[in-house]
């Protein structure tokens, strides 16, 4: 991908080129999509040229019908002329429906391909990106600028092809018809074309501003509906109302700038091509009054002239369009171009072909990118053998998670090495070593699916029956017998149909039917009520059996089977051993200890 200079990334986005740099260049980003598909631009374009020398045709038969149509020594010819335009006129419509369906197809087809490429890229990105941008930003993007890049290479594109070739083909005629008109066509064209330049940029520049002002509408209405529970409890909803208003007339504000500039743009084109028409023609009513052109070749010159005048009256305001969408292909590129920090070496280092789940921290250092002057791990060393099981507990903010986010490496450490069976991961792909781990966070995250769906996406190839056994293992199936539908079940956005317990259930599924050598827990059970806690801690037992199985508790309760327990402070590894050995030293798991298990009494 070509790079461009940028701006200061806003939102984890690189910032747009500078004012200066700004044109269509950005559509040049759609040529490879659309020349996987050479046959359908052929076939759209031999359409396209047909329906041209259809129309260019027109003007030669209403010149002989004037000049020799008329005359009584001819009067014989003007019913072959006139069935000659009915045969010109049928091939138009059949080549302009032709031309109109092939363009408007291809460019439906592009878009669907950039929307599946920028999703594609968007799952590729790491956490240092999602970590500074808004998911309603990236839909806007995603939505709103592919139907606006939609309208401009579907629609446009067919009406601008057309006129652009009728335009040429016309002016060509003008020239074969009256050579001397013509040349007067050549003075007007600058007149005509620097004032259409110079709006055009202006109409990019609004159409710009409008996109970005509907993102920042689309992703605060993104926020608010995924929280409106909260909106409400709060009693935050005109508050939350003015906000969204305010964004709602900031993008109307910016669409209705973007529309007049598109207004004035089409009405300064259509005024000076049409003026510059009147001219002409007053100048060849000169010439047929002293003799030195006939009617009918007058009559041929002014509809060659009113064509080449309308079609560079809708280039004008197919112009606007493409300027428009030529903003929105801007944006696109922005995301496009956004590389994630966590890359896929050129070499990937291979992992061993049954990897066995042992895991090293060696000395490992990091800092969240937006907090860099804040180290979440501090030197932080530890082993955890095949198949053993060890908890993280500590304060907040200790750097227990971080270890999980760096062992998936969404983020890389800035010192040290994380080894997985002799391998430094950051030699490996990150696909390949995220496919070794199985992670129940904390916060689940459940979509708009089935419950079978929820937990085959784990592994998407997994049959009914292993779907099942899985759900079975996290007692899945105790709500499922209640639910309408049984595993079919919709689940609504984000799992709304369910409750915390049942959402928990569903991704220790998950987990379970995802069989990988590691394991990684944060508080699987936080969200469970005692019963269901006890039985599907029974469940997770039995899954961890033969796994390496890292654990963040900080409930202490749920860590007293672990083999060892690791206790962080200030991003290290401050003391380890089992519950009773911490117990006896005294330090801080032992005041952490007792006031959990004297509270709890």
């Amino acid at each position: 991908m070509t790079q461009v200079e940028t701006t200061p990334a806003v939102d984890g986005i690189p910032g747009p080129a500078p004012k200066a740099q700004r044109s269509l260049r950005p559509l040049g980003r759609l040529l490879p999509y659309l020349l996987r598909y050479r046959g359908r631009i052929a076939l759209a374009m031999v359409a396209l040229v047909v329906a041209a020398l259809a129309t260019l045709a027109m003007p030669v038969a209403v010149r002989r019908m004037i000049d020799f149509g008329f005359a009584a020594d001819h009067a014989g010819l003007i019913d072959s002329y006139f069935a000659m335009l009915v045969i010109v006129v049928a091939v138009l419509a059949v080549a302009s429906a032709a031309r109109y369906y092939l363009v408007t197809i291809l460019g439906e087809r592009v878009i669907a391909d950039l929307r599946s490429a920028v999703f594609a890229h968007l799952t590729s990105l790491d956490g240092l990106f999602y970590d500074t941008s808004r998911a309603g930003e990236l839909t806007s993007r995603l939505t709103a600028d592919t139907t606006q890049i939609k309208a401009a290479v579907g629609a446009s594109a067919s009406i601008a092809l057309r006129n652009l070739v009728l335009c040429l083909g016309a002016v060509a005629m003008m020239v074969v018809t009256s050579p001397r008109l013509s040349a007067l066509v050549l003075v007007a064209i600058p007149i005509i074309v620097l004032p259409l330049v110079a709006s055009g940029r202006r109409v990019r520049a609004r159409a710009r501003a409008a996109q970005d002002a509907l993102a920042d509408a689309s992703a605060y209405a993104s926020e608010a509906v995924g929280a409106m529970r909260a909106l409400q409890s709060s009693s935050a909803e005109p508050a939350a109302r003015r906000r969204f208003d305010a964004a709602v007339e900031a993008a109307y504000d910016a669409a209705r700038d973007t529309t007049l500039a598109r207004a004035l743009l089409t009405g300064v084109g259509i005024f000076l091509v049409f003026a510059s028409v009147v001219a002409i023609l007053w100048v060849g009513a000169q010439s047929v009054m002293a003799g030195t052109m006939s009617s009918g070749l007058l009559g041929q010159f002014v509809l060659y002239a009113v064509m080449a005048a309308s079609g560079f009256g809708q280039l004008s305001q197919v112009w606007g369009e493409v300027a428009a969408a030529a903003g929105a292909a801007e944006r696109i590129g922005e995301l496009l171009a956004a590389q994630p920090a966590v890359r896929v070496p050129a070499q990937p280092a291979p992992l061993p072909a049954r990897v066995s789940g042992a895991i090293r921290f060696e000395d490992v250092r990091f800092a969240y990118p937006a907090r860099p002057d804040a180290p979440a791990l501090h030197g932080a060393s530890f082993t955890v053998q095949p198949g053993e099981r060890v908890a993280l507990v500590g304060p907040s903010g200790a750097g227990k998670s971080t270890v999980f986010q760096l062992l998936e490496r969404f983020y890389d450490p800035q010192g040290g090495r994380i080894v997985l069976d002799g391998v430094d991961i950051m030699g490996c792909d990150p696909v390949a070593v995220r496919h070794q781990i199985a992670f129940v966070p904390q916060e689940v995250a459940i979509f708009a699916d089935t419950v079978r769906e929820n937990i085959r996406l784990a592994r998407p190839e997994a049959s009914d029956a292993e779907v099942e056994a899985a759900g079975r293992a996290a007692l899945v199936d105790e709500f499922v017998a209640r639910l309408p539908g049984g595993w079919d079940t919709l689940v609504g956005e984000r799992g709304v149909t369910l409750s915390g317990g049942q959402r928990q259930r569903i991704v220790i599924a998950r987990a379970i039917l995802r069989s990988t050598p590691i394991l990684l827990l944060d508080e699987a059970t936080s969200a469970l009520d005692a019963e269901s806690e006890t039985l599907v801690q029974t469940a997770l037992e039995h899954s961890m059996v033969g796994r390496t199985t890292l654990v963040i508790a900080h409930r202490l309760s749920t860590v007293l089977s672990a083999d060892r327990i690791l206790v962080m402070e200030g991003g290290q590894i401050v003391d380890q051993g089992t519950h009773n050995e911490l117990v006896g030293k005294g330090g801080l798991y032992a005041r952490l200890a007792a006031l959990q298990f004297t509270a709890a009494a």
